[in-house]
């Protein structure tokens, strides 16, 4: 649209990379993700390009980029950046009006955050000095029974009696998991045990903070269905996901670019 303006939203993760372009009206244009590797730079302008190439907005039409998650300082386009705690809580009140507790569970660290009317962080708590309770947890368990994601979670939906890990280090989970298999376990229970391992931690956080109706899960695990239905067995709760809760962090970033752009424009 001519003379629009727009904003970038860039979450620079752990594990990936995600960037969300908005226009001034708080319309997403267009969204993608990349693996972060070992150079975050290079992830976000991986993301950059694709942003631009996907929308056809030419960049001197992005008038400020908004860097989130671990790696926010790296991104040298930034200009400037937001915490994820915020960002989440932001994006996830954006997808889902009726948030008003987050669960993030992102690569290397887990959070709960509530959230007011608007989108603002009230209180949190996080998990950040363990990988139990990770993405990356999951990901290690399942990468040395050779499955990926996909794989991991269509075996963990057919389990008939889940099996509970009772290791909370990711080496002696992931020994005990080959145990189990070693000893006749089904697969498909040891599956729906590690994911029941990351969901019950996660549970545990909640609890400390309160849940508050509704409850949104964000991050790349709220992808995975079994990650769902069991947090939501759990909780007895309904729990919003989409395939856009994992962009909710870049969301909140481009967001809170579109309100600086327009309280500079009101100053102005």
């Amino acid at each position: 649209m001519m003379g629009m303006d727009y904003v970038m939203g860039v979450d620079a993760g752990s594990t990936y990379t995600k960037g969300v372009l908005m226009n001034e009206d708080r319309e997403i244009v267009a969204l993608d993700v990349t693996l972060t590797g070992a150079n975050i730079n290079n992830a976000a302008e991986t993301i950059r390009r694709k942003l631009l190439e996907k929308s056809g907005i030419r960049e001197t039409d992005v008038k400020l980029v908004v860097g989130t998650g671990y790696g926010r300082y790296v991104i040298r386009f930034g200009n400037i950046q937001v915490t994820e705690i915020s960002c989440h809580a932001r994006g996830a009140h954006y997808l889902f009006p009726n948030t008003r507790t987050v669960l993030d569970i992102g690569g290397q660290d887990m959070k709960v955050i509530r959230v007011n009317e608007r989108g603002d962080v009230v209180d949190f708590v996080m998990n950040d000095k363990c990988a139990a309770g990770t993405g990356r947890f999951v990901e290690n368990i399942i990468k040395s029974f050779g499955l990926n994601f996909k794989d991991a979670n269509d075996l963990a939906l057919k389990s008939r009696r889940g099996i509970a890990l009772s290791s909370t280090c990711t080496v002696f989970a992931q020994t005990e998991a080959m145990e189990h298999l070693a000893i006749g376990d089904a697969i498909e229970d040891i599956m729906y045990g590690v994911f029941k391992s990351v969901i019950t931690r996660a549970v545990g956080l909640i609890t400390r903070v309160g849940l508050t109706p509704e409850l949104t899960f964000t991050g790349g695990l709220s992808l995975n269905p079994i990650a769902v239905k069991i947090l939501e067995t759990m909780l007895k709760t309904k729990v919003n996901h989409s395939d856009m809760t994992m962009f909710a962090g870049a969301i909140g970033a481009a967001l809170y670019g579109v309100e600086k752009l327009e309280a500079e424009k009101y100053i102005g």
